[in-house]
């Protein structure tokens, strides 16, 4: 029984040799005893070829040396593409698609071990019903997102897709929604309050934290916040809430913390409201809301004081939150140069936003301006 005949690899090289001096291959399979196939093969693997450096490389070495830099490529592919071959199937899937405009299909699909017939079915795919109802409501959750300037959660998401879409879905499904649309997100820190227990009060606090009374004009409550402009300058926005509908009534930004600013701001409120029966207006015991001018003019009104205890914020907790959010949605995100922008800020935030655009949970998801108008024709005596 005949066998195949094994060459070496000398040999190969020395008849590929020959055949670039000039012989012939019908000259060297006759004088040699090899079929013109493998003479033809070995041609093609063992024929030299000079680079632009003058290093002479053969076919056989140039194929090695280009399958090594395909290894090379196919690892630099799996970098960039995030993933690795034994993530899931939807996940490699998806690396091809997002690199498909760097880099070759067929490339992606061997790295990636990703059958091409299972990539173009992906790409293909027609979207299912909920994933064209996801997208619609994906449309809507950034509308709102843009409409409030970041500032509200799952649940504000949840009462406005209703209110304005007439949509009603889970929160779990808005988290999800929004989880996916990679928003970013709101610092939720709570800011650190320091204690004061000390046993003296130098002034009645007729509010004694209960923030719910049954009617408009009953509490108003007030305080001082400071926004920074520039490195080394401070402005001041003082506010004046309705703590039944939580609206904020009147607001000024001044570049003085003093009494007159106090009292400008309580004006406004005045004017706007015009209140028949005497109110409760709550502050903290600042310097500014115990001074002669504003307690003057409380008297003048029938408004009458209270005072948080001296150090304790949780008297005031309504407005200090609003401040709290102020700070978070708003100013903090901003750069301010003059008190102009911090008054055109706090309008846009005050009047529009919180006040006209943003479901209050004390409101059972209305707004405030909404839920003053509820009780509009009930309290002919209240003036908006």
């Amino acid at each position: 029984m005949s066998g195949f005949k094994r060459y070496d690899e000398e040999f190969k090289q020395s008849l590929v040799n020959l055949y670039q001096t000039g012989k012939t291959q019908a000259e060297l399979c006759k004088d040699y005893g090899v079929s013109t196939s493998a003479l033809a093969k070995w041609i093609k693997q063992y024929s030299q070829v000079r680079l632009e450096d003058n290093t002479v490389l053969t076919a056989k070495q140039i194929q090695e040396l280009q399958k090594r830099n395909a290894q090379r490529r196919g690892k630099s592919y799996l970098k960039k593409s995030e993933c690795h071959i034994h993530a899931k199937l939807q996940v490699r899937l998806k690396a091809v698609y997002r690199l498909r405009f760097e880099h070759t299909t067929v490339m992606l699909c061997r790295v990636l071990h990703v059958n091409r017939s299972t990539y173009y079915n992906f790409i293909n795919k027609k979207p299912s019903k909920r994933e064209i109802e996801n997208q619609r409501l994906r449309k809507h959750l950034l509308e709102i997102y843009m409409k409030a300037k970041k500032r509200i959660g799952t649940r504000a998401f949840k009462i406005i897709l209703l209110r304005d879409y007439g949509i009603n879905i889970s929160e779990g499904r808005i988290l999800r929604l929004l989880k996916a649309m990679t928003l970013p997100k709101m610092s939720t820190i709570k800011p650190r309050f320091k204690s004061n227990h000390s046993p003296i009060f130098p002034s009645d606090n007729l509010l004694k934290q209960e923030f719910n009374p049954k009617s408009p004009n009953q509490v108003w409550t007030t305080d001082f916040t400071y926004i920074s402009i520039g490195p080394k300058r401070h402005v001041y926005l003082c506010a004046i809430l309705d703590l039944y509908s939580r609206k904020y009534i009147a607001w000024k930004v001044s570049d003085k913390i003093d009494a007159q600013l106090a009292c400008d701001t309580l004006e406004i409120a005045l004017n706007k409201r015009k209140p028949k029966e005497p109110i409760i207006f709550h502050s903290d015991q600042g310097s500014q809301f115990k001074s002669t001018s504003f307690r003057k003019l409380l008297d003048e009104h029938q408004l009458l004081t209270s005072y948080s205890k001296p150090g304790y914020p949780y008297d005031n907790a309504v407005t200090e939150v609003f401040f709290k959010y102020l700070k978070q949605r708003e100013i903090n995100r901003r750069t301010y140069h003059s008190i102009q922008e911090v008054q055109l800020s706090c309008f846009e935030y005050i009047e529009q936003f919180y006040n006209n655009y943003n479901p209050h949970s004390a409101n059972n998801g209305l707004t405030p301006n909404q839920k003053e108008k509820t009780i509009l024709r009930k309290y002919s005596s209240f003036c908006v």
